[in-house]
């Protein structure tokens, strides 16, 4: 609709500027007057007044030209729709990013394509064409009549939507609905009526555990309560909030209260949750109204009061659309990156160990033919500081051998100061001088020694490079005394020096 000139205020602003001439001319006269009598004795004092009536005259006009267009100025537009901030879109494509080059690292083929199909999924959940807005609340709060009337709001009409499926393969765990179009809204929204929670069942656990992931993969929450929170609910719901779900408190069932309780519980429904839901979002509904029954006995069955409700989600999804779908995918992308992580840890522990175990069984051999004092079998063995540079490589850490050799000597040094080679001479001897005797005991309980100590170093090494190359707070002698406890159980001890005297035997047999 065209806007209508303003008449009345033209007028009053001629009126207004007619007065202003009828005062200034008279005064301007005068001015001049006294500028004539003082310019007689004092030039510049004449000037001065000039300067005065300059200003006035000049903050006169100023005051009244933008009084012209305050009244002049055009109606205020509706508000513009802000690009969405760039900082947490680029996060999630940078996360993209580092989390497929982690996934080419996992070496499981299994883990890797699993792990890989989980990626794209998440790429084309960036660029899908449609907002996912997840119903959520518990089962008698009106969820699916909510649902059926948000759908009845759209485009498309109650015949023309329909179920595309269900979370799981059955309806009990989630309906999604296909995508509808509202009109304020560039893109359609996708609504998913997610199971009840707080159901006291063990199958009703069992839902709320797929509620909570469904909502968690959400763009927008409506989070559904008939009355107000239960400290139940509450949880769940900051739950939801404190990992980053935009979420809407959908108050239902207002129909049934009188407007005093009503307002009582909105507003202390947005006073408990103010530190986590703007009071905005607290909206207040009527899903499915109770009908009534007229005097006739017509019974008439009201609509649906949702509108605020639809309004708050199309405003939020048009000004935060894109800023949401960023958001979710962020979040998705770091748990995913946590699982991947998680699995290169495997994966690096693993291989870790499969050196430590080469290179324990190694220095059986390299001890056993060439005989070393049990202190120096650790720092004087280039073989265990090879170890520690093949350890670090499995980390991605590049160290040479010189470097490899300060550490191995550092952590024996650790070792002796703790009384832990001493203490393993005494265990190893006890465990094979029942079977062992003669001049060989020597040799033998010098390799399995090593041996022992080479694992016990070779597990701090793993603990040391998967930290970042940092042993913690409690510096090296804390994980290697861990890592010594951990190895000293007396079924590891009998199958470990089992082991060990097997290959010392068949080291004997090569000699005979």
């Amino acid at each position: 609709m065209k806007n209508r000139f303003p008449w009345l205020r033209s007028l009053l602003v001629l009126g207004s500027a007619s007065l202003v001439i009828s005062f200034v001319v008279p005064l301007l006269d005068r001015i001049i007057q006294i500028y004539q009598l003082v310019a007689k004795s004092s030039p510049i004092l004449g000037g001065f007044v000039v300067l005065l009536v300059i200003g006035i005259l000049a903050g006169l006009f100023f005051v009244l030209w933008r009084y012209l267009r305050l009244f002049q100025a055009e109606p205020s537009k509706s508000r513009p729709i802000p690009e969405a901030p760039t900082d947490k879109i680029e996060a999630a494509q940078d996360s993209l990013e580092a989390l497929e080059k982690q996934v080419e690292q996992i070496q499981d083929e299994v883990m890797r394509r699993s792990l890989a199909e989980q990626t794209e999924q998440l790429k084309k959940n960036f660029i899908r064409q449609e907002l996912c807005v997840v119903v959520f609340g518990v089962g008698s709060a009106g969820k699916t009549s909510l649902v059926n009337g948000l759908l009845d709001l759209s485009l498309q009409g109650v015949s023309s939507r329909g179920e595309v499926g269900a979370t799981m393969g059955t309806t009990q765990l989630g309906k999604v609905y296909a995508p509808v179009r509202f009109q304020s809204l560039d893109v359609p929204i996708q609504i998913t009526d997610c199971p009840g929670i707080l159901e006291a069942s063990a199958l009703g656990g069992d839902r709320e555990q797929e509620a909570r992931k469904i909502a968690t993969e959400a763009d927008l929450i409506v989070f559904v309560v008939d009355d107000d929170l239960r400290s139940s609910e509450y949880a769940v719901l900051k739950a939801l909030t404190e990992i980053g779900k935009r979420t809407i408190l959908a108050f239902n069932k207002i129909d049934r209260l009188t407007n005093s309780d009503r307002e009582i519980i909105q507003t202390s429904l947005r006073s408990r949750v103010l530190d986590i839901i703007a009071p905005d979002d607290v909206v207040a509904i009527a899903a499915s109204p109770t009908s009534i029954t007229l005097d006739s006995g017509e019974i008439i069955i009201p609509k649906p009061q949702i509108q605020s409700l639809l309004a708050r989600i199309l405003d939020i999804l048009g000004y935060e659309g894109d800023e949401l779908v960023a958001d979710n995918v962020l979040l998705r992308s770091q748990r995913l990156t946590e699982e991947t992580r998680e699995a290169l840890s495997q994966q690096q522990q693993a291989e870790a160990e499969k050196v430590v175990e080469k290179f324990q069984w190694l220095v059986v051999g390299v001890v056993f033919a060439t005989p070393l004092p049990v202190v120096d079998l650790l720092a004087t063995a280039a073989i265990n500081a090879q170890m520690v540079v093949e350890i670090g490589k499995v980390y991605g850490c590049e160290i040479n051998i010189d470097r490899g050799k300060e550490l191995a000597s550092s952590l024996t040094r650790t070792l002796v100061s703790l009384g832990i080679v001493k203490g393993v001479v005494q265990i190893i001897t006890t465990l094979i001088s029942v079977t062992v005797v003669g001049l060989v005991l020597k040799a033998t309980v010098q390799s399995v020694t090593a041996a022992y100590l080479t694992r016990i170093a070779g597990k701090s090494f793993i603990e040391y490079f998967s930290r970042d190359r940092d042993w913690g707070d409690g510096g090296i002698a804390e994980v290697v005394q861990r890592q010594f406890q951990l190895n000293r159980r007396d079924e590891f001890l009998k199958i470990f020096v089992q082991d060990a005297m097997n290959r010392v035997m068949v080291l004997v047999k090569q000699k005979i």
